[in-house]
């Protein structure tokens, strides 16, 4: 069994607006990148978050997976995922050894992460459904297609469970905006035409 450790910034077990049908969205802590406008600024540093065993990880994921029968996959956001593909290569091929799909956002151009030769970023890639690359630009926004921040970024179908005709692309982006107890927190992509939806969960958190 892995001993491997993960920094995890935040952790929304159930949502539904950071990619297809409903997700299990993971933010690491930590990115190499210091792209302008960042949305995330206070993941960038790789101290901080929550330090979880992958195998503890795992184990969520797919509990959460019994207990929400609509759960489709998971989602990689950060903070950058692939400063931790060491880690969260083992994550993504259990999830979709049991039938989750894995959508990831990485600031990096795919080129460039095969080029790297690294074979935990390999197998991330490999065991990756949807991948959004390229470093977010803020004076080049993106409010035609969804889940998109700027118009230089890409998205990659690297398996056959998804395809740009999918409905899912059509819909507007959402905002999610949790209150439990005292904390709120909120997800999403906030495009100008976004839709905000206020949401107290049974099941949700910030880490």
């Amino acid at each position: 069994m892995s001993k491997r450790t993960l920094q995890i910034a935040q952790i929304v077990p159930i949502t539904e607006a950071e990619g297809p049908g409903t997700r299990f969205a993971i933010w690491m802590q930590g990115c190499p990148l210091r792209c302008s406008g960042c949305c995330n600024p206070e993941m960038l540093k790789f101290e901080g978050g929550k330090t979880t065993p992958v195998e503890e990880l795992i184990k969520q994921i797919l509990d959460n997976a019994k207990d929400n029968v609509y759960l489709e996959g998971i989602t990689l956001l950060g903070g950058e995922p692939f400063s931790h593909a060491r880690g969260l290569d083992q994550v993504a091929k259990a999830v979709q050894e049991h039938g989750l799909t894995v959508m990831a956002f990485t600031g990096f151009l795919l080129e460039d992460l095969r080029e790297r030769e690294d074979s935990y970023i390999d197998r991330l890639i490999r065991h990756t459904d949807i991948l959004v690359d390229g470093p977010y630009d803020r004076e080049r926004p993106d409010s035609t297609r969804r889940w998109i921040g700027s118009a230089n970024q890409r998205v990659h179908f690297l398996s056959n469970r998804y395809a740009e005709a999918d409905s899912h692309w059509e819909r507007k982006d959402t905002l999610e905006i949790r209150l439990q107890g005292n904390q709120l927190t909120v997800n999403g992509f906030p495009a100008k035409n976004a839709v905000g939806v206020w949401k107290r969960p049974k099941v949700s958190h910030q880490e």
